[in-house]
C-alpha cells in the first residue's frame, strides 16, 4: 500500500473517531441508542397536557378548611372564577372547526353572571379516608353565560353566521370539607364526642 493510500485511510479513521467522541454524541452511562435524541411533540398535545394539570391543580382538589366554630356563619368559600367557568362551558359545548380559512368559530362579548343556589353544611360528620371526620359543605352555583357567537366557512362558499343572543347554563358545586373535633390532638380523639 502507498504512503498516500495509508496517510489517507489515517486521516479518514481519526476524523471518524473524533467526530464520534464530540460532546454531542459522547454518552457516559446507559445509552438509550435513537430513543436517547428528543422527539417532537405537536403544540396541539402539548397544550392538552398543560390544560390537563392546570386543571387538576387548580379545580379538582377538595379544600380541607377548619372547623366550624359555634356563633359564627359558616358561608361558602369563593364564587367560581370565570376562567373555571369558561372550562366548564368548553367541555360542554366546544366551539367547533379550528381550521383558519375553512372553519373558525368564536365567542365575543362574553358576560358571566354566577348566582348561588345552595349553601349547606351536613349536619352528620363522617369519617373520610387520609382526611379523618369531617362534615361536608355543600356550595352550588347556576352560571349564566351570554355571548355571541360567530361562524367562518371560507369553503366552498364563503359565508359568515352570527347568534347575536347566544347563553349557556352551567352549574358548578363547589363542595369542600371542614374537620371535626380537635385537630391538634388528633382528629380521631373527639369523633365520638362530635357524633353524639
Amino acid at each position: 500500500m502507498s504512503k498516500k493510500a495509508t496517510l489517507a485511510a489515517l486521516c479518514v479513521f481519526v476524523g471518524l473517531t473524533m467526530m464520534a467522541s464530540s460532546g454531542c454524541n459522547t454518552v457516559y452511562g446507559p445509552h438509550a441508542g435513537i430513543l436517547g435524541y428528543p422527539i417532537p411533540v405537536s403544540p396541539y398535545l402539548q397544550d392538552r397536557l398543560e390544560d390537563k394539570a392546570h386543571e387538576a391543580e387548580r379545580y379538582d382538589a377538595v379544600p380541607i378548611l377548619g372547623p366550624i366554630v359555634s356563633g359564627t356563619s359558616h358561608i361558602g368559600i369563593d364564587a367560581p372564577s370565570d376562567d373555571q367557568i369558561m372550562r366548564a362551558l368548553e367541555d360542554v359545548r366546544p366551539l367547533e372547526g379550528g381550521i383558519p380559512l375553512l372553519h373558525t368559530a368564536q365567542r365575543n362579548d362574553v358576560q358571566i353572571i354566577k348566582e348561588k343556589i345552595a349553601d349547606y353544611v351536613d349536619e352528620e360528620p363522617r369519617f373520610v379516608p387520609m382526611v379523618g371526620p369531617c362534615q361536608v359543605h355543600h356550595v352550588h352555583y347556576k352560571c349564566i353565560i351570554y355571548f355571541s357567537e360567530n361562524t367562518f366557512v371560507g369553503w366552498p362558499i364563503p359565508y359568515k353566521k352570527e347568534n347575536k343572543d347566544a347563553q349557556e347554563v352551567i352549574y358548578i358545586d363547589h363542595c369542600h370539607f371542614h374537620m371535626v373535633g380537635n385537630i391538634d390532638g388528633g382528629a380521631g380523639s373527639n369523633y365520638q364526642s362530635a357524633v353524639r
